[in-house]
């Protein structure tokens, strides 16, 4: 059984790369072995044509090559909540879990995701239009070539959004860079 994951660093896909490198596949009787195949759209296009078995990955990312669910299952979830962060520019005085931080700021997110943050705005009480977030694509995010996060901690250190909600990769590039600092873990 071939499982592709879109990276090896991140804590977003460990539950895969671990039942495969502690033996739980094989100690069921599955031969399993990892592939790493980035960015997740890729991923999930090699397995609409067959070149893999399964993908650990977010569960949004099977739309772009599965539309409305045609051939593809979730079968299982690799972690309770999201493994998505909220990160502000550094020079931002904000306190971690200060999501109303957010109001009059330009956040960046990965079309799937946004729903989510979309959501948690909600229920924190936040209106984008009332409070005047700007929520939406990070710039020359589109491609498949790109990995989400890693991208749009190089668009935040450049002053073209003042956030985003991206993976914790993405999150580490802009903390190490001194770009971004995390404000939401949830």
């Amino acid at each position: 059984m071939r499982i592709a994951v879109p990276d090896l660093v991140s804590n977003s896909y460990f539950p895969a790369v671990a039942a495969v490198e502690l033996g739980h596949f094989k100690a069921e009787g599955v031969d399993a072995e990892l592939q790493m195949i980035s960015p997740i759209p890729r991923a999930m296009a090699a397995l609409r044509d067959g070149e893999i078995d399964f993908v650990a990955g977010p569960a949004h990312a099977t739309l772009a090559a599965f539309p409305d669910w045609q051939g593809a299952k979730v079968v299982a979830a690799l972690a309770k909540q999201t493994f998505w962060l909220l990160v502000l520019r550094a020079d931002l005085d904000v306190e971690p879990g200060d999501v109303q931080a957010v109001k009059g700021l330009r956040i960046g997110a990965a079309p799937g995701p946004e729903q989510a943050f979309r959501h948690l705005l909600t229920e924190a009480g936040i209106d984008l239009v009332r409070d005047g977030v700007e929520l939406g694509r990070v710039p020359g995010a589109e491609g498949h070539d790109v990995n989400f996060g890693v991208h749009a901690a190089g668009v935040l250190e450049r002053g073209e959004i003042d956030g985003f909600w991206a993976n914790a990769m993405g999150c580490e590039v802009a903390v190490q860079s001194g770009a971004g600092k995390v404000i939401l873990d949830v």
